[in-house]
């Protein structure tokens, strides 16, 4: 099986050049990425109609090639007509091959079929190093079917780093090439 482009990336240039950046004695200190969350959050919609999270979730699925899981409501909110406990979006968890997998897609693929794409915002950093992508049409993923989508919804992309802070979770993402403003 052949290296996602990603972690060939990481492997050959990134790991030498963040070991001699960060001025760490061992590879293994080097700030990695562990996993990528994806989040669809429905709310009302998923509320008023139970085919739509299923349409969702099968929609989640072909974009990251796994099962997704069903996210609830923590809290009840009136205004909303929303119970603790109902379904409101889904979301899944990539590790391993299918993750380095997923970011050669969204970086690829994916993120330059935006519409006015200009580069990801720096800022967009959590203070500990992990850095969180807002897609605002899920159909730029190639696996999508335009035809068959129902509305066209948003999406969280959160990619979970080793690192200790941003410096260092900007200094990893920047030399895996990921396409940031200058």
């Amino acid at each position: 099986m052949n290296k996602s482009i990603i972690k060939k990336t990481f492997l050959e240039e990134a790991l030498p050049n963040l070991l001699k950046d960060l001025n760490l004695k061992s590879s293994m200190a080097v700030p990695r990425i562990t996993k990528v969350s994806l989040n669809m959050g429905l709310g009302a919609d998923a509320v008023n109609d139970r085919k739509v999270l299923e349409s969702v979730m099968e929609e989640l699925k072909l974009i990251s090639g796994q099962q997704p899981v069903k996210t609830t409501a923590r809290k009840s909110v009136a205004s909303f007509k929303l119970r603790e406990g109902f379904a409101i979006g889904c979301k899944v968890t990539l590790r391993g091959e299918r993750m380095y997998e997923f970011l050669d897609r969204l970086l690829s693929i994916a993120i330059p079929r935006e519409r006015d794409f200009r580069g990801l915002d720096p800022r967009s950093f959590d203070g500990r190093g992990n850095y969180t992508i807002g897609i605002k049409e899920h159909i730029i993923f190639p696996e999508i079917d335009y035809d068959k989508v129902q509305k066209i919804r948003g999406l969280d992309v959160s990619i979970t780093t080793s690192a200790s802070n941003d410096e260092e979770g900007l200094k990893l993402l920047t030399a895996l090439k990921f396409p940031f403003k200058n």
